[in-house]
Formats: C-alpha cells, sequence, structure tokens
C-alpha cells in the first residue's frame, strides 16, 4: 500500500513543521503539505496549524513508493519517458489506492521526481517524467504552451476513409448526465481539436485503427471527440457504451466478459505513441516501444 500511517511519541515541544522535518527527513514544504491536507494527527486529533508544538502521540499518513519495477524506455539527467501499462493510474487519488506510477517514479528518482502530465487509467503509452522540481516546472509550461507535440493510436467502431479534424467544443460534468467524469460535446465548454488520420480498416469486425493527434489537451478528449463523430473507441466503458452501464462500471467494476460484450474489448484501446517537444535546445522524439496492432490482437475479439 502506497499511504502508510507512522505512530512517533514525542515531548520535545517542537513546532509541528520543524518536528516533521527532523522525524521523517522531508523538507519544509512537504511537511506543511501534510498538514494542510489533514494528514497529521496530534493525540488522535487533526492537526490543523503548522506552527503548533507537538507534544504527545503523532500519527502521519505519508506516501511510501514500491516499486513494481517498471523501467522507463529513456531518460536522461532531467527527465525520464515511461510506456505505462493500461490499467495503472500515474497518482493515486485516495489514501487507500492500490500500486500506481508514482510508485516506480518515487522509488528510481526520489521524491521530487513527478509525472509532468497525466494519461487516463485505461490509456496505455507514454508518460513524461521529471526528474527534479526545475525540469518539472520547465516540462510542464511546455506542454501549457502547447509546445509538445502528441499523437495517440486508437481503435474505433466503424470505417474512416479519410483524414478529420474534430473542432468541438467540450464541456464536463453536464447537469444533464449522471457520470460526473465526462465530457460533452457543447457550446459553451472549451475549445478542443483533434485531428484524426486513419491507418487500417477492420473488415471482420468493422473497426478501424487510427492516429489521433490533440491540440489541445481536455478531459477525455479524444475519447469525447470520437465519440462526437460517431466513432467511439473499442473498449471505452464511459463512452462507448449506455450511462447506465458507464455507471455501473465505474459503481461496481465489470468482469472482462462483460467489458467486451458491451464495448468489444476488456481495456481502453487507446495507446498514447509518441512525444516531441525542444528542451534546452535539443529536439527529443520519443515513440513507444509497443506495437498497437499487437494490442488489438490480444485484447480484442476482432
Amino acid at each position: 500500500m502506497p499511504y502508510v500511517r507512522k505512530i512517533v511519541y514525542t515531548q520535545e515541544n517542537l513546532k509541528a513543521f520543524k518536528f516533521l522535518m527532523k522525524e521523517f527527513d522531508c523538507d519544509m514544504s512537504e511537511a506543511q503539505k501534510w498538514i494542510d491536507r489533514g494528514r497529521v494527527y496530534l493525540n488522535n486529533e487533526i492537526l490543523t496549524s503548522k506552527t503548533s508544538n507537538l507534544n504527545g502521540k503523532v500519527e502521519v499518513i505519508f506516501f511510501n513508493p514500491i516499486s513494481s519495477g517498471l523501467k522507463p524506455i529513456m531518460e536522461c539527467e532531467d527527465f525520464a519517458i515511461f510506456d505505462k501499462p493500461s490499467g495503472i493510474m500515474i497518482h493515486p487519488k485516495m489514501l487507500d489506492d492500490e500500486f500506481t506510477l508514482n510508485d516506480d517514479i518515487k522509488s528510481l528518482f526520489g521524491k521530487d521526481a513527478n509525472a509532468v502530465h497525466r494519461i487516463d487509467k485505461g490509456t496505455s503509452g507514454l508518460v513524461l517524467v521529471s526528474k527534479n522540481k526545475n525540469s518539472e516546472r520547465e516540462l510542464k509550461a511546455l506542454f501549457a504552451d502547447r509546445k509538445v507535440k502528441k499523437s495517440y493510436n486508437a481503435l474505433v467502431f466503424g470505417k474512416l476513409t479519410k483524414e478529420i479534424k474534430i473542432d468541438v467544443n467540450l464541456k464536463l460534468d453536464l447537469k444533464s448526465s449522471k457520470i460526473r467524469i465526462k465530457s460533452h460535446a457543447n457550446s459553451s465548454g472549451k475549445s478542443a481539436i483533434t485531428d484524426i488520420k486513419p491507418l487500417e480498416y477492420l473488415s471482420l469486425c468493422d473497426m478501424s485503427i487510427v492516429e489521433a493527434s490533440p491540440k489541445t489537451g481536455r478531459t477525455h478528449q479524444i475519447r469525447a471527440h470520437l465519440f462526437h463523430v460517431k466513432h467511439p473507441i473499442v473498449g471505452d466503458m464511459i463512452y462507448s457504451v449506455s450511462e447506465e452501464n458507464a455507471d455501473k462500471f465505474l459503481s461496481f467494476g465489470m468482469s472482462d466478459d462483460e467489458k467486451i460484450r458491451l464495448s468489444g474489448a476488456k481495456r481502453l484501446m487507446l495507446h498514447a505513441n509518441s512525444l516531441s517537444f525542444k528542451y534546452k535546445d535539443k529536439e527529443y522524439n520519443i515513440r513507444s516501444k509497443i506495437d498497437f496492432k499487437e494490442l488489438v490482437d490480444e485484447f480484442c475479439n476482432c
């Protein structure tokens, strides 16, 4: 379990942040973050003041990474790139979440290392990871300024015969939808643009392998855009199925057989295939080591 609890008894009367820095070998910002997030207890009550003197039972909940053995496909002094498997989150959302990519990131490169962008849990493929705070700021700025080119492979329902540009605003969490994390085509939403290029048509199952290149970075952008043009991604248990089944999937989970029956595959058939960017005057063009067609053969009934 990545998050662990540690109980320490003290009579030192040190300020809270100083005690945490001494006991857990962390810096001041990390100690203050633990307190701000309600992860420090004094005598069984949540500590709210960073300057309180600690005396008695101190309980701290903190992230303790446990590596899965996943290694980056490339790295340099400032960053690394992982080929994330489908089914793994990048960061834990809840204190009781199991393994995430963050475990391997912190285990390999230390507590200051961090993913500088996100892909969905079900999406496999490339994730760029900074090794220090300076590179994190610079790399995140590249994403914010849209200076990182990304391409994805996806398997979608139906036949695509020509390239299309999807320029449709997306709005998250419409009141009319029971799925809070779902993006919807909506004129009042945020601008979103995705270029779609057909690569191969699989006639036996009426599905197409496409390349998707997002020009913006909205939540579920590729998934929502392909759903909007009536070519939802195979294995998408939020967009390619009814909201009733999506709610069931999110609430209780489903067997692989049921996922295949409802959505065509037992995993989301979306893969982050390439990243291109310039960092410190050097051009990087990174491609995934995974063959998407092999994923199609492995996970789909086609």
